[in-house]
């Protein structure tokens, strides 16, 4: 068994830029697990991850994270938004089903269902082109990069890469595609956010020597346990089967980034409390990953 892999899990708008800081972090300390000869062999990227590993794939960190602390927004007042009325729904939806599979096809069924007749076109135009505007690159890397989703239509988890058929800002869309908005469409199929494989896909890592994840959500799922959605059981298996895994998570617990991990506001102090802990890991991650 060799190899590195980096897996990068989902958690919303502030957990793309928290990842983004992280790695930034590490690299800045010495230990740039995307550059030079220990760059990692694979990369995995989950819903906000796949974003991130799209960026990181095509620029330098440091660069990226320069360009998300320039743009820092300020605060607003809190406020009722769209996005709780949301979570609400798809928390219904996780409480009606039986397990993964149930509450995968559940899901779909209900985003379809509230589909606008007509307006899918539009839909897939927008998120494309706000999808393209956030990557350095449309194309695939040269690195192997796997991007998780879900069929929006079967329930069945779908793993895209360069070989998928699908362009990288499709793909990219399809593992962003959460509750509240219509399923992407692309390649004759429609796709669900990759975080209802699971929150971080470790599991896709398998049969890589060091296994090194960062997870903004720190490793929680809002599923029920024993469906096993959550981090530790991949970890788990992943060390069963002899790799060596570490995980990296946000310093703050549940509440780390607020209440709004869609808030643009949130974006820069993420970025920076993941480049803080990145610098601060740096060390005691550099023999694991040499």
């Amino acid at each position: 068994m060799n190899g590195r892999a980096l897996v990068l899990g989902g958690g919303g708008s502030a957990g793309n830029a928290w990842s983004i800081g992280a790695v930034a972090g590490l690299a800045d300390a010495g230990l740039d697990v995307l550059g030079g000869d220990r760059a990692a062999d694979l990369v995995v990227g989950t819903s906000a991850g796949a974003t991130a590993a799209a960026q990181l794939l095509a620029r330098p960190a440091a660069d990226l994270l320069a360009d998300v602390l320039a743009t820092a927004r300020p605060r607003g007042r809190p406020a009722r938004s769209a996005g709780h009325d949301v979570l609400a729904a798809s928390n219904a939806v996780i409480a009606a089903s039986t397990g993964p599979e149930d509450v995968r096809r559940r899901l779909g069924a209900s985003m379809l269902a509230g589909e606008e007749p007509g307006s899918i076109a539009e839909v897939v135009a927008r998120r494309r082109a706000l999808v393209a505007s956030r990557l350095p690159s449309a194309e695939w890397p040269a690195r192997r990069l796997l991007i998780t989703a879900v069929d929006a239509t079967t329930g069945e988890p779908v793993v895209l890469d360069s070989g998928s058929g699908l362009d990288l800002v499709d793909a990219v869309c399809a593992s962003t595609s959460g509750p509240g908005g219509a399923p992407h469409a692309a390649g004759g199929r429609r796709f669900l956010d990759g975080g209802y494989r699971a929150g971080e896909n470790a599991d896709l890592a398998q049969g890589f020597a060091r296994v090194l994840v960062l997870a903004p959500l720190g490793g929680r799922t809002r599923m029920p346990l024993s469906w096993g959605m959550h981090l530790a059981p991949q970890v788990e298996a992943l060390r069963a089967a002899g790799s060596r895994v570490e995980t990296v998570f946000p310093d703050g617990g549940a509440h780390a980034f607020g209440t709004d991990l869609m808030d643009p506001a949130a974006r820069p102090p993420a970025a920076r409390a993941g480049f803080a802990l990145g610098r601060h890991l740096a060390r005691s991650l550099d023999g694991f990953w040499s």
